[in-house]
């Protein structure tokens, strides 16, 4: 029958109690993004709210707002997060992040193409400020430790989704001719080889990221149990015994 399990360090509860918060208000800041980026697209002539919605990005947001605001209410409630809960938020992080990588060749490559991609507010925080905060809410709990490591099926798992949209954009795209990503329509890569090779580009960065930070994970987590493990080191006790010159002299 296992024993009790431990109560947390006071220092551990604040500290997820901070992560919390943070994590709430990186959920908020993605609603916002959301928000804006929904708004500023309805001025476009051509503008489908089905297209809005079938982007990888957008789709990722709406992850990383229920999973953050999961993670939060977690950080604010239990003294640590679910297993499962370690691996979505692992995979939203990296989808995120492949979504602003992604987002960043596009704005390069636009002027090899002949069509200037705008960069408004929404698509800033969208693409780069919400990534970085969610890799930096990543690694503090990383650093806190408290929550189960990651395991290395992540690196498995966090490929569903990518293959499930891929294959619902593939065959919509064939249907009404149009794509979210340049790099999926066979007219502007050369054919089919040039989609699938993009494709495996964009597979080596999701199964690299992946691995980079559940090694990461494992990594800084083994550092901080292996420093709260450590044994204290015995206090220093003062030796009351008096010198032997400084004895009284016995009587004679």
């Amino acid at each position: 029958m296992p024993g009790p399990r431990p109560r947390s360090a006071p220092g551990e509860v604040w500290a997820r109690r901070v992560l919390g918060v943070f994590r709430l208000l990186v959920a908020a800041l993605e609603v916002a993004a959301l928000i804006g980026n929904f708004t500023y697209v309805l001025g476009f002539r051509f503008f489908a709210t089905t297209n809005f919605f079938s982007y990888f990005t957008v789709q990722s947001a709406f992850l990383a707002v229920i999973t953050l605001t999961v993670a939060g209410i977690y950080a604010l409630s239990a003294p640590r997060d679910p297993a499962w809960l370690g691996i979505v938020r692992t995979m939203v992080t990296v989808y995120v992040l492949v979504s602003g990588i992604v987002f960043g060749i596009i704005v390069a490559q636009a002027s090899t193409r002949d069509y200037r991609v705008d960069v408004p507010w929404s698509d800033t925080l969208l693409h780069f400020v919400v990534p970085a905060l969610a890799i930096v809410a990543w690694v503090a709990d990383s650093i806190i430790a408290v929550n189960p490591k990651v395991p290395w099926s992540t690196v498995g798992w966090v490929l569903v989704y990518p293959t499930v949209w891929l294959a619902y954009t593939l065959a919509r795209g064939s249907q009404l001719g149009w794509y979210p990503y340049f790099f999926l329509d066979e007219a502007q890569v050369g054919g089919a080889l040039g989609v699938a090779v993009y494709c495996a580009l964009v597979l080596v960065i999701f199964v690299t990221l992946t691995a980079a930070l559940v090694a990461l994970n494992r990594w800084l987590w083994r550092l901080a149990r292996t420093a709260r493990d450590r044994p204290a080191p015995p206090p220093r006790t003062q030796d009351l015994r008096a010198p032997r010159d400084a004895q009284p002299a016995s009587r004679r």
